[in-house]
């Protein structure tokens, strides 16, 4: 029997693992992942460019989740927009993935990663450089911020993007609405 009394016979074999020696019961395995998840080939692509994950000296502390986990979770929240507190349980929580987000964009990672992999579709030919498409949009921030400027809308921020001819995203940038649009790009 099991930890909650239910033979183990009785349920599915694909969805429990017996756990460490020593553990006293059962443990569900993780599940399968999801089709919008990193596939292998994907992950062996953009996980060497993430940091290694250290153990504490003195051996304390959880275990560091799985960096691919992590950044399934961030690419589901990127994908749907959601908040980051309606991550769903298959994926690590939802405080882990922000604060990896969070050290990665600080560390500069997610751009490394980004740069290599546009220059990648840039080298296979995906990118189609002979014609873009440059879009802004002015974001209102009545707070203040860190790329707050003012202008006659209010004080703000200028996000820009541009796209390859075929409307393949290459650049975002955000920056203080204070400068024209033509000295942003």
């Amino acid at each position: 029997l099991g930890p909650n009394g239910v033979a183990a016979t009785e349920r599915s074999s694909a969805a429990i693992a017996h756990c460490a020696p020593g553990h006293s019961g059962w443990m569900a395995l993780s599940a399968a992942p999801h089709p919008r998840d990193l596939t292998d080939e994907q992950w062996d692509l953009i996980g060497p460019f993430l940091p290694e994950l250290a153990r504490r000296k003195d051996g304390r502390g959880r275990p560091w989740r799985e960096n691919r986990a992590v950044l399934n979770g961030i690419l589901w929240i990127v994908r749907t927009g959601a908040r980051w507190a309606d991550l769903p349980d298959r994926y690590p929580s939802y405080q882990t993935c922000h604060r990896r987000f969070q050290q990665w964009v600080r560390a500069g990672v997610l751009r490394s990663i980004l740069e290599v992999l546009a220059q990648a579709l840039l080298d296979e030919g995906y990118l189609d450089m002979q014609e873009a498409f440059i879009d802004g949009s002015f974001s209102p921030a009545k707070r203040g911020g860190a790329c707050v400027g003012k202008t006659k809308r209010g004080k703000g921020s200028k996000i820009m993007a541009i796209a390859d001819r075929q409307g393949r995203p290459v650049a975002v940038h955000v920056e203080s609405a204070t400068p024209h649009e033509v000295k942003l790009v």
